[in-house]
């Protein structure tokens, strides 16, 4: 089975899941958003409206804040798949108190042998500066320890600064 996991990767507001929105829609395959994030403020509410308005018609939306990789599973071929975000998809996980290790595990399996054009959207946060509490320094070597996975796993890796990719691994 081919592997067709694309992992764009970058900062906060860097355009990354503008980037991926369109890779997805360049597909030319039935478009699925699974967002992992939860809305538990305004601003939250406020960017989910905004992410939903900017793809417009044309994508079936899942909210998938914590078992992504049981919704990975049940995919098929012929789908095009965009996990925004696997930062959030962490968050979660740390939150619900559950099993890192196991659960990122199953994470990388199941992209890993996804039948669908996935791509997943994660966030860079190991280049600003040492977090001063002992929760967001465990959360930024988790992520970074992610990244590094998923990257593994992927057969295009972009980066997205200013709204521009730059392809790691594979080609634009």
């Amino acid at each position: 089975m081919q592997n067709n996991l694309t992992l764009v990767l970058g900062g906060a507001a860097s355009g990354k899941s503008a980037w991926a929105e369109g890779f997805i829609e360049n597909q030319g395959l039935p478009m699925l958003y699974l967002a992992t994030s939860q809305a538990f403020d305004a601003e939250m509410k406020a960017k989910i409206a905004m992410h939903l308005a900017r793809r417009g018609r044309g994508w079936t939306t899942r909210e998938i804040p914590l078992d992504l990789a049981d919704a990975l599973a049940e995919l098929h071929a012929g789908q095009a798949v965009l996990v925004d975000c696997a930062t959030m998809w962490l968050s979660n996980q740390m939150l619900a108190e559950r099993d890192l290790a196991a659960a990122t595990d199953q994470l990388i399996s199941a992209a890993s042998t996804c039948r669908a054009a996935l791509c997943i959207v994660s966030n860079e946060v190991g280049q600003g500066i040492v977090p001063d509490n002992q929760m967001a320094r465990q959360f930024r070597e988790a992520q970074g320890r992610l990244n590094i996975r998923l990257a593994a796993a992927a057969t295009k890796v972009v980066q997205v600064v200013a709204g521009l990719p730059i392809a790691l691994k594979g080609s634009l």
